[in-house]
C-alpha cells in the first residue's frame, strides 16, 4: 500500500517522501487503519519492520496541532537509546507541523526536562523511571493523556520495569487508547495486556529475513576511537573499492570530528548529517550523495531510516548501535535495487556484546575479519578505558541481575590513571 491510501494529510505525506518512505510495510498496513480508527491494539512484529512509524501516524492524526501545554499522549520505551530513536523519527515524521514532541529518560539532570515541558508538550517519549521521577515531582500532569504507547513491552519486562508500568496506569485516565507493541508474545506479554487493554485486536507479522541478501557484512575488533578514526581513514583512500559510503557515527558530537579530520588528510569534502544540522544543510548533503558528487555521508542514525540512494557500495560502521534495529536500517542502504554491498562494523571490547545480540536477531553470523597487518593499533585512552569497563558491568548485570560488578575492583587504579590523562590546568 501507498501511504496516501491512509487518508494522511499533505504535512505527512511530505514528510514520508523526505525520509525516503514509499510504501507501507506489512505491520503499517495492518495496524494504520485500526489506530486511525481508535481500537485498542496488540502489534507483534519483529524489530526492522517499521512498527514506530506504525504508531506515530495515526498518533499524529489523533494529535492533530499543538494545543494548550499539557501531554496528551504518552509512549513508554526500555531505555534512553530507543526514547532519542522514537524522538528522531517523530521529529522527522512530525516536522512540517508545530506538534510538540520530547523524549524523557535518565542519566542527566531532570531541571531542563522540567523547563521544557512547562513551555509546553503534547507528546512525551519517556522511559518508566524518568517519567515517575519528574510526575512525583510534581513537573508531568497526567490527566489529558488519551493514548498510550508500549513500544518493545517485551524487553521493559526483561527490565524489570512490570511495577513501574504498573504505577504509571495508575496515573493516567482509563478511558484511553491503548497500544503495544513487542517482538515476541509470551506469557508475561500476554499477562500485561489483559491488564491494562479492553478488548484489543491482535496483529502479528512473520518473521522474515530482515537484512539485504546481496550485502556481505564483516565485522573488525578495534580496541579505540583512534584506532577506528585511522582504519576508516585507510579504507577510504581506496576510492576505486569504495565508490560511495555511508558512515555512521553513534554520536552526534563525534560526526563532526571524524568528518573534519578524514576531509583534512584525504583533501576531499566529507558531509555530515545529525539532529544539530539545519533542515537545509540535511538535504544538500543528501541531494549530493544522491547526485554522484560526494563520495563519503558520515551520519547518525537520522539517515538509517528510508533512505534511498542507489549505488551505495559500503556502509561503515563505525560505532555498533545498541538498538539492534538500526543495525538493519543501517545496512540496508546498501545492496539495494538487487545490487550487492558491503557493510563493515568496527567493535571494540564492549560492542563484541551488541555485535552477539545483533547476529541473534538476524539469525546469522557477521564474519569476523583480523585487523590488517598494517593499521597501527594506538593504546586505550584511560577515559576511553573506563567507559568500556563500565558498560561491560553494565552487560553482565543485564545478563545475570546477580552479577556484583567487577568494575569497583579496579576503580582506584583507573581513577589514578584518568588523573593522569588529564591536563593540569596549573602546570605552565
Amino acid at each position: 500500500m501507498n501511504f496516501s491510501e491512509f487518508n494522511l494529510t499533505r504535512q505527512y505525506l511530505n514528510a514520508l517522501d523526505d525520509l525516503g518512505f514509499t510504501e507501507a510495510t506489512k505491520i503499517q498496513e495492518e495496524a494504520i487503519p485500526r489506530l486511525i480508527a481508535g481500537i485498542d491494539l496488540i502489534g507483534v512484529a519483529q524489530t526492522g519492520t517499521g512498527k514506530t512509524a506504525a504508531y506515530l501516524l495515526p498518533l499524529f492524526k489523533k494529535i492533530n496541532y499543538a494545543q494548550g501545554d499539557k501531554c496528551r499522549a504518552l509512549i513508554l520505551v526500555p531505555t534512553k537509546e530507543l526514547a532519542l530513536q522514537v524522538e528522531e523519527m517523530a521529529l522527522a515524521l512530525a516536522k512540517y507541523t508545530d506538534i510538540r514532541i520530547l523524549a524523557l529518560y535518565g542519566g542527566i539532570g531532570w531541571k531542563s526536562q522540567a523547563e521544557k515541558i512547562e513551555k509546553g508538550i503534547d507528546i512525551i517519549i519517556s522511559t518508566p523511571g524518568r517519567f515517575l521521577e519528574l510526575y512525583n515531582k510534581e513537573v508531568l500532569y497526567t490527566r489529558l493523556i488519551k493514548t498510550l504507547v508500549l513500544d518493545e513491552a517485551d524487553r521493559m519486562l526483561d527490565m524489570g520495569f512490570i511495577s513501574q508500568l504498573r504505577a504509571i496506569l495508575d496515573l493516567i485516565p482509563t478511558k484511553r487508547q491503548n497500544i503495544l507493541f513487542s517482538a515476541t508474545f509470551g506469557e508475561r506479554v500476554e499477562k500485561l495486556t489483559h491488564e491494562f487493554l479492553e478488548f484489543p485486536e491482535k496483529i502479528e507479522v512473520e518473521n522474515v529475513s530482515i537484512t539485504p541478501e546481496k550485502v556481505e557484512q564483516v565485522v573488525y575488533e578495534i580496541p579505540n576511537q583512534r584506532t577506528k578514526i585511522e582504519f576508516l581513514k585507510e579504507l577510504l583512500s581506496d576510492e576505486e573499492e569504495y565508490k560511495r559510503v555511508l558512515v555512521f557515527v553513534r554520536r552526534k558530537e563525534d560526526v563532526e570530528n571524524i568528518a573534519k579530520y578524514i576531509s583534512r588528510k584525504s583533501n576531499e569534502e566529507v558531509k555530515t548529517i545529525h539532529s544539530n544540522k539545519g533542515q537545509n544543510s540535511r538535504i544538500n548533503a543528501m541531494n549530493s550523495f544522491k547526485e554522484g558528487s560526494l563520495r563519503v555521508l558520515i551520519a547518525t542514525d537520522v539517515a538509517s531510516r528510508g533512505i534511498d540512494v542507489s549505488g551505495v557500495s559500503h556502509v561503515i560502521n563505525f560505532d555498533v548501535p545498541r538498538n539492534y534495529e538500526d543495525y538493519i536500517h543501517r545496512i540496508g542502504r546498501t545492496g539495494r535495487a538487487k545490487m550487492s554491498g558491503k557493510a563493515i562494523s568496527f567493535m571494540n571490547k564492549a560492542e563484541k556484546y551488541h555485535i552477539k545480540k545483533i547476529e541473534q536477531l538476524i539469525g546469522q553470523k557477521v564474519i569476523l575479519k583480523p585487523l590488517p597487518d598494517f593499521i597501527e593499533v594506538f593504546a586505550t585512552n584511560p577515559l576511553e578505558r573506563k567507559d568500556i569497563e563500565m558498560e561491560i558491568d553494565v552487560q553482565k548485570r543485564r545478563e545475570d541481575p546477580n552479577f556484583k560488578g567487577a568494575f569497583h575492583k579496579r576503580k582506584g587504579q583507573l581513577k589514578n590513571e584518568v588523573k593522569k590523562a588529564r591536563p593540569n590546568k596549573n602546570r605552565k
